[in-house]
């Protein structure tokens, strides 16, 4: 995972750093002054290989990840990170509470239901709406509950509009539409893998064993099936729990939501450095934070899988 992180940071700093870069002008003298000295400290004027030595020790010593010079001038990257983490956690929290038990329900139900008219219904909406992007999701929800029925509004509430907080109804009911966008796909997800991971588990021969010693078909399916088929999906939701820091860079443009993802793009857009650099590596982290969790998370869950054991 280190390695991993180290040879990708490594690839984007090169690539970021060769691009023509001049130090932005500041409001007046004394801004100017500033953005030039912090410029000098972070060795933009210095060779490629020397700016890496220096963006390295100052993450190491003092948790420094640079400067945002376009969307926040001289604010640290990581602060202005930070700042944004709350609205992008909120919308995927509640997109995962949302769509985490309908997911499982309906995974539950097409399995027991298999090869019958109910299981061709959700395999198939399932299938729909797994090929449909989360964007396309997002301006039909838009056009609809929006421009036709008037419910919700178009984008998220800006604090002021929300009470202040990213924690009151309103600005909870301005989610509402990114929420839903997110959690069509994650609803589909899951539910084919739970009905696949069930389907093979209620076929098992410890299946046929636990009905002929008496038990019903529902006992067996919650005691034993259930509970088996749980194994490798409980790992996958905590992985998207995980990867609820990352955010949707797209949901969170489409609705401008103030949150990491809308920053990503901000900072490509603009061409601000460090701010992108800061949000490469926090990505990139996060991603391979949640794959290292899932793996070691099945022998917690099952204490039949252990690594390294014979």
């Amino acid at each position: 995972m280190l390695v991993t992180l180290f040879i990708i940071v490594t690839i984007c700093f090169i690539l970021v750093r060769l691009l023509p870069m001049t130090p932005p002008e500041g409001q007046n003298i004394a801004q100017t002054e500033a953005i030039k000295a912090r410029w000098d400290a972070l060795g933009y004027n210095k060779p490629i290989l020397v700016q890496y030595g220096i963006y390295l020790k100052n993450i190491f010593t003092k948790f420094d990840f640079g400067t945002s010079w376009k969307i926040s001038p001289l604010k640290d990257a990581s602060e202005l990170l930070f700042s944004r983490l709350a609205p992008t956690v909120l919308v995927n929290v509640y997109s995962l509470l949302f769509s985490v038990p309908i997911g499982i329900l309906l995974g539950i139900y097409a399995a027991i239901r298999k090869n019958k008219w109910q299981d061709h219904v959700v395999s198939t909406l399932v299938m729909l709406f797994v090929s449909i992007p989360s964007y396309i999701y997002a301006f039909l929800i838009q056009y609809v509950l929006y421009y036709k029925l008037k419910l919700f509004p178009l984008v998220v509430y800006s604090l002021s509009d929300g009470g202040g907080s990213y924690f009151t109804f309103q600005m909870f009911y301005s989610m509402i539409p990114p929420i839903l966008a997110l959690s069509f796909g994650e609803i589909a997800g899951l539910t084919r893998f739970v009905r696949a991971e069930l389907t093979e588990t209620l076929t098992s021969d410890y299946m046929l064993l636990a009905r002929t010693k008496g038990l019903k078909k529902s006992q067996a399916t919650i005691r034993h099936a259930l509970r088996n088929a749980m194994v490798p999906i409980l790992p996958m939701i905590i992985g998207d729990f995980l990867s609820i820091l990352g955010g949707s860079m797209i949901i969170e443009q489409i609705f401008s939501i103030p949150g990491v993802g809308q920053l990503y793009l901000m900072s490509i857009q603009q061409r601000d450095f460090d701010v992108f650099m800061m949000d490469t590596v926090f990505y990139t982290f996060i991603g391979l934070l949640a794959g290292i969790v899932i793996d070691i998370s099945y022998g917690f869950i099952d204490p039949r899988i252990r690594m390294g054991e014979k």
